[in-house]
């Protein structure tokens, strides 16, 4: 199955809280339905992430990690 992304962010070298912070921004811009991939190198994105999309109901469709860089799937909700 190929994903289409509205939009890809990198993220890479910045660190928490940023990461999260510049996805919620991005996902404002989105309409519900609409894919954002997010990519860091931050070790706490994984617990960050994980735990937002539990609290605020966005559908955190993948987590992945190679090597030292993150990335998550994200449907806007």
């Amino acid at each position: 199955m190929t994903m289409t992304f509205a939009n890809t962010l990198d993220l890479k070298g910045l660190a928490r809280p940023l990461p999260l912070e510049r996805t919620c921004d991005e996902l404002g811009r989105l309409r519900p339905g609409d894919l954002l991939e997010v990519v860091t190198t931050d070790h706490a994105s994984i617990q960050d992430f994980t735990a937002w999309a539990r609290a605020t109901g966005q559908d955190l469709l993948e987590s992945s990690q190679l090597g030292h860089v993150f990335r998550f799937v994200i449907r806007k909700r």
